[in-house]
């Protein structure tokens, strides 16, 4: 209710105005309905206004009337009566109940249905309304503060379909023939069915829709209501509760709001929200709600976990150590992603963002590694496109595509990561190893910002909301490597993030970098000049650092950082000078020959191995003086030779992940053999 409402509400509590005078009003605006256009349009005179009020109302409304016109509320006038009526009926001791029914109440049984409400509700009256109502078919429903009894046979119908509509589906999934023909069997389930509806036929927490529009609605009632709560409107389509204010809450449609009007009533669910989980996701493309959209069939859920849940606490996590390969050179040498890490990708549109996340999730193919892509506010063609890829590179045996679309609500796009979490917090629940991608974060939180301030919360920066950092936060410190005691699964994450012009210095930026464990920065001018993956080796950063890589790629890489460093140093200042001594040629040399080797075709990562040998041979420079056009091919047959003449090498790498001196021995004779 807005100030100047409660203005008024306090002026007819000081006038003292009786029910019955409110009755009156309310019969006189309801039979002449011309007269609260006449009221409101400000083409008629005060005096006529006032002269109209003085004849056709109690003389107890005159002035509050006249007040209500002079502050142009006539349109609202009946929601500051209601108000009035409900103060009055507590402070009499009294409530208000509404009976729909088809076939009229005995003496009776109104007089059973008031001594219930007053003893439901300890009240010493009741004022009850009887309306009739064939819609129900039969029954009655009973509204009452701010709880519904639904005994009508149309919710009945409804209830009875929708669970025979679940048995016979699940006759299907178990094989129908096994039931062909035992009508014992059918006969049975429509008795348990029977017998279950009644149960499912209790009170109800609801409530009714004040305001509706651009998929917001404001929801008076429902004061036990929980934030987050899922409730149901009289349409079928669901919401979630995301304010809760003084007299109403705001809800966001999970839907298309059509058929809903003002009034329409809505009901608690009395869970949160939550997603169907089961290990039939795997392989498959769903949207915000779990619900199949790759038109493969229905999936069955073995389990319902909300899609809000708290992160773990300190004492069941366990340090990040085991790393996650990328299959991509740069990153894995540098910049080490451990299993249970957040490691932020982020850039400007188009500099292989969603590459570098497509490739990694395609190097877990036989690591035993569950992943979880989430789009959010991308383009169907171009999520289409990346479900083909990880098809073709037989990826989606061990994925799920979480999607909600640029043309999505924005609900949809706000829920769509936590949703993937819960997916994946299912798997890990089970000591799985889960990656998980939200591509991207940038667009999740646009998404926010519309819904909040549809919601009338403030704007703050960029006209975010003040909760911003918690919509990210909350969501990323749900990734973790737990203790063997909750499971020892993982959940390692990759968000992304969009920059504008390279600016991560920006709201969303700062704010991602400071929650995750590192970045991996990507630029449009390398990404022009042909370096891709296009990583900024100076501004990108794994804070689990050497925990999270095995000893053979920390000896094999050994300075190469500080070699890529040097040689961008040394690049920029050579541009000023013609004459250059040796050890000066031979670091730019080096360094030309390092870039050139950390560029990595898209959709080609490397395994481990392949890694280890190709960064110390450039560290050992068994590449110097070959030119850079060619190393591209030299490399591809050194690896081929390794693999047909040096399996060994190979198998004892992949298995002990160390380089002994032995085995940097045999390295060494190899790539001596190979140059031969």
């Amino acid at each position: 209710m807005r100030d100047s409402d409660r203005e008024f509400l306090k002026e007819l509590v000081r006038l003292d105005v009786s029910q019955t005078d409110c009755s009156n009003t309310r019969k006189i605006l309801e039979t002449c309905g011309d007269v609260g256009d006449t009221l409101a349009n400000p083409l008629v005179t005060h005096d006529e206004k006032r002269g109209i009020i003085n004849k056709l109302f109690p003389e107890s409304m005159h002035k509050f009337l006249l007040n209500v016109v002079r502050g142009g509320a006539i349109e609202r006038l009946e929601e500051i009566l209601d108000e009035y009526d409900e103060l009055l009926l507590d402070k009499q001791g009294s409530i208000k109940a509404v009976v729909r029914y088809v076939t009229p109440l005995t003496e009776a049984q109104q007089a059973d249905l008031r001594q219930f409400i007053m003893d439901k509700f300890v009240k010493e009256d009741v004022d009850i309304e009887y309306k009739h109502d064939p819609d129900i078919i039969g029954g009655f429903i009973l509204n009452a503060g701010d709880l519904e009894y639904d005994k009508s046979y149309r919710t009945g119908l409804r209830l009875m379909k929708d669970n025979l509509q679940t048995k016979a589906a699940e006759y299907v999934d178990g094989g129908a023939s096994k039931n062909t023909g035992k009508n014992s069997d059918i006969i049975s389930v429509l008795k348990t069915e029977v017998r279950d509806f009644e149960v499912k036929s209790g009170a109800t927490e609801t409530g009714f829709v004040t305001r509706l529009g651009d998929g917001i609605a404001k929801v008076h009632g429902m004061n036990s209501v929980m934030y987050g709560e899922l409730v149901e409107f009289e349409t079928g389509i669901r919401g979630i509760v995301q304010n809760l204010e003084e007299k109403s809450v705001g809800v966001v449609l999970l839907g298309d709001d059509h058929g809903l009007t003002e009034g329409s009533s809505v009901i608690r669910t009395g869970k949160r929200a939550g997603i169907g989980v089961s290990d039939e996701l795997l392989g498959r493309v769903v949207d915000a709600l779990g619900s199949p959209i790759d038109g493969q069939g229905q999936i069955k859920a073995d389990d319902y976990f909300p899609i809000e849940r708290e992160a773990p606490g300190v004492i069941e996590r366990k340090p990040v150590s085991t790393p996650l390969q990328t299959g991509i050179l740069a990153i894995d040498s540098m910049f080490p992603i451990g299993r249970g890490q957040r490691e932020l990708i982020i850039g400007d549109r188009q500099t292989g963002k969603t590459s570098i996340a497509v490739d990694t999730i395609i190097n877990q193919k036989g690591q035993d590694v569950i992943c979880i892509y989430v789009a959010i506010g991308q383009k169907s063609s171009t999520v289409a496109q990346i479900v083909n890829t990880l098809k073709k590179y037989g990826a989606m045996d061990y994925s799920v595509v979480v999607c909600a679309s640029a043309s999505d609500p924005a609900p949809f796009q706000y829920i769509a990561p936590y949703s993937g979490t819960a997916i994946a917090e299912y798997f890990m629940s089970k000591g799985k190893d889960v990656l998980i991608v939200y591509d991207d974060l940038s667009k999740h939180a646009v998404a926010y910002r519309a819904m909040s301030l549809l919601l009338h919360r403030p704007p703050g920066r960029e006209a975010f909301p003040g909760d911003v950092f918690y919509l990210h936060s909350r969501l990323l410190e749900r990734s973790s490597r737990l203790d063997d005691e909750h499971g020892g699964g993982s959940l390692t994450a990759l968000p992304i993030i969009e920059t504008l012009a390279g600016d991560i210095s920006a709201y969303i930026p700062t704010n991602v970098i400071s929650i995750t464990d590192g970045q991996i920065f990507l630029e449009s001018e390398l990404f022009n000049s042909g370096l891709r993956p296009a990583v900024n080796y100076g501004l990108s950063v794994s804070r689990v650092g050497g925990a999270a890589q095995t000893k053979a790629m920390k000896k094999a890489s050994g300075n190469l950082r500080i070699d890529l460093a040097q040689f961008k140093e040394m690049e920029i200042f050579t541009q000023f000078s013609s004459e250059l001594d040796q050890s000066t040629t031979e670091l730019l040399e080096h360094g030309r020959m390092l870039t050139e080797l950390l560029k990595q075709p898209l959709y080609n990562p490397l395994p481990h191995y392949e890694q280890v040998i190709l960064l110390y041979a450039a560290q050992h420079g068994f590449f110097k003086g070959i030119p850079l056009k060619e190393l591209r091919e030299h490399r591809t047959d050194l690896m081929n030779y390794i693999r047909s003449y040096g399996q060994d090498i190979i198998t004892e790498i992949e298995e002990n992940k160390v380089l002994t001196d032995d085995l940097m021995e045999r390295i060494e004779r190899i790539l001596t053999a190979f140059e031969e």
